[in-house]
């Protein structure tokens, strides 16, 4: 089956912009800045976050941002002892970092949609879980997202590990296929597969998230902030709704605004398009499936959760609810 784009009805984002628009407030008070560990360079994925910075947003909630990159797993412990307050990371990271005892909180959902799939070039033939049995696959690394992503499908699918024979070939999921060194290869959706895409390649796409789907990003804070300064979480939420919903009505003045954050766009005409086609790709995550903008469903913390202990890298029995909360998405004013 080939790779479709498909057209996502716009009209609830179009409400909830407007909403969110009417409702940013200041607070009283001085501005106060806030680091923001993203986990990674500057990229075209955080775009919402550009557009909240330069519409206004969080200045309006009284706060300004600063950006700081960095890996997610040595974030994710800074939030947790309390040396940062915010990060954006992955719900799996979340889970992880609660089983070991670090008071990390996931209060605002992004990526709706899990974003990791197995990708091969059309002409292998691979079109469903079943055509990988026998099939050399290629992932990046065993452990974190998109690892737990293949051990999903796995599961879903009824593939086992004497199926597939399963290879690390690091970050080079691209040149691998193309070179022929691997059948299929583990990928995140909005990079290999659409830069592969955009220079003229063919291919098949089996995404995760259409046998189960599993918390991907989001904003994740820690108890003590939640609990001391919910003012300031809220504020946050508000402010990246805000940049997300309008991301999502008006991509190509995101595109536009992030240039200023990412060096990479000020390349040339080829690099740019690619820039320009994860966008899209990254959009279609981003507003796929029900329910509100920014909330968490618990089926998909149930589900990530339960991977995992299968997988034997958390124990059994942690308490889900206390990984996730809605209540500060519920706290953004509606009509």
């Amino acid at each position: 089956m080939k790779t479709k784009r498909t057209m996502w009805s716009v009209v609830t984002l179009w409400l909830v912009s407007l909403v969110l628009a009417a409702c940013g407030r200041a607070p009283a008070g001085e501005t106060e800045t806030v680091r923001l560990a993203m986990g990674f360079i500057p990229n075209i994925q955080f775009a919402p976050f550009y557009v909240a910075v330069e519409k206004g947003y969080f200045a309006e909630e009284g706060i300004q941002i600063q950006f700081d990159y960095g890996w997610e797993t040595d974030l994710l412990k800074l939030v947790g002892t309390g040396e940062l307050s915010f990060v954006i990371g992955s719900g799996d990271q979340v889970i992880l970092a609660r089983s070991q005892g670090l008071p990390v909180l996931y209060v605002l959902n992004w990526y709706r949609r899990f974003p990791v799939c197995v990708v091969s070039l059309d002409e292998t033939g691979i079109q469903t879980p079943e055509d990988l049995e026998g099939r050399l696959v290629g992932t990046p690394v065993t452990f974190g997202a998109s690892y737990i992503g293949w051990r999903a499908l796995q599961e879903a699918t009824g593939l086992s590990e004497q199926d597939v024979e399963l290879v690390s070939i690091g970050y080079t999921q691209a040149a691998a296929l193309t070179e022929g060194q691997v059948d299929a290869a583990i990928c995140y959706t909005m990079n290999e597969p659409v830069q592969l895409e955009v220079s003229g390649e063919e291919l098949d796409i089996i995404y995760v998230a259409d046998y189960i789907n599993l918390v991907s990003n989001g904003l994740i804070t820690n108890d003590e902030t939640a609990a001391e300064r919910p003012e300031l979480v809220e504020g946050m939420v508000r402010a990246a709704l805000r940049g997300l919903a309008f991301t999502l009505e008006n991509p190509d003045e995101a595109f536009d605004i992030s240039r200023d954050y990412v060096p990479e766009l000020a390349g040339d005409q080829a690099t740019e398009e690619v820039n320009r086609a994860i966008l899209d790709e990254c959009i279609e995550f981003w507003r796929a499936g029900s329910g509100e903008l920014g909330r968490s469903r618990s089926e998909d913390w149930t589900a990530s959760q339960e991977v995992m202990e299968r997988m034997g890298l958390i124990e059994p029995g942690s308490d889900v609810q206390e990984m996730y909360s809605n209540e500060f998405v519920d706290q953004v004013e509606m009509p």
